[in-house]
């Protein structure tokens, strides 16, 4: 274990898989106790068990980031358990099959993606910044997306509106925050080999090889990626970094022709 996060508790949702779980993982081995929320409770335990086998301080909570009750219950569950909460990293999302264009998305589709993509980030700082304040600041890590600066001919549509407005979101909490020494940043992967892209992307050669064209440095990110990043903004390394969205995409925003 390394401490750039010792004495750090990190609330992070959707740690039951792909992002989260590694992210969690990378907070727990540079020295932060984690508080593991996700829906699946399979999924979430077996982040704890990832955890604690590598002799990390782990709380799993099994809750839905978009049901205000759940959310009170996790924040709850890290200060009755740790005693404080310090970082509040919002992973959580989804990005169904049946999100397409505006002309063809289905309202319950077009609701689901928000409730989870915005209204969960909404909950988790409702709940979360004023423990970050109570115990004298915080950093609040947001994962929006680099759809949320590019269009596309091939749409997702419900998914990138929730992904600006995540980054909306994010700097409006920057500059109420900051007199409080929250620090609140968002984080604009481009596509991670997670199971939420691997499952229908990289098993399609066609499809993997015309997105790898738009990366100037000719791969998809990895989950550490984007982690190297997090333990960042979630240290003292960062502590004069709020209302940024940082790109982390391997150039694709980057990319003209």
């Amino acid at each position: 274990m390394m401490d750039r996060l010792k004495g750090q508790v990190a609330l992070v949702t959707g740690a039951g898989s792909g992002m989260g779980r590694v992210v969690a993982s990378m907070f727990a081995r540079e020295g932060a106790a984690i508080v593991a929320f996700d829906v699946s409770a399979a999924a979430v335990a077996e982040t704890q068990r990832l955890i604690e086998g590598e002799g990390g301080a782990v709380e799993a909570v099994v809750g839905d980031v978009s049901d205000e009750a759940a959310v009170k219950v996790a924040v709850e569950q890290a200060l009755n358990r740790f005693g404080k909460l310090t970082v509040l990293y919002n992973n959580a999302g989804i990005m169904p099959e049946a999100d397409h264009s505006v002309l063809d998305t289905e309202v319950n589709v077009w609701d689901e993606v928000q409730a989870v993509n915005v209204r969960g980030i909404y909950l988790v700082c409702k709940h979360g910044i004023p423990a970050l304040i109570a115990n004298g600041g915080g950093s609040v890590i947001n994962i929006a997306s680099f759809v949320a600066f590019v269009g596309c001919t091939v749409p997702q549509d419900a998914y990138t509106a929730s992904k600006g407005a995540v980054i909306a979101l994010t700097k409006s909490l920057a500059a109420q925050f900051g007199p409080h020494h929250v620090r609140a940043n968002a984080i604009c992967p481009g596509p991670i080999e997670t199971p939420l892209l691997t499952d229908w992307l990289l098993t399609n050669p066609e499809a993997k090889a015309l997105r790898l064209n738009r990366i100037p440095l000719g791969r998809f990110g990895k989950p550490e990626d984007v982690g190297h990043l997090a333990v960042y903004l979630a240290s003292d390394e960062s502590s004069w970094m709020t209302g940024a969205s940082l790109n982390i995409d391997g150039g694709i925003t980057s990319y003209y022709f």
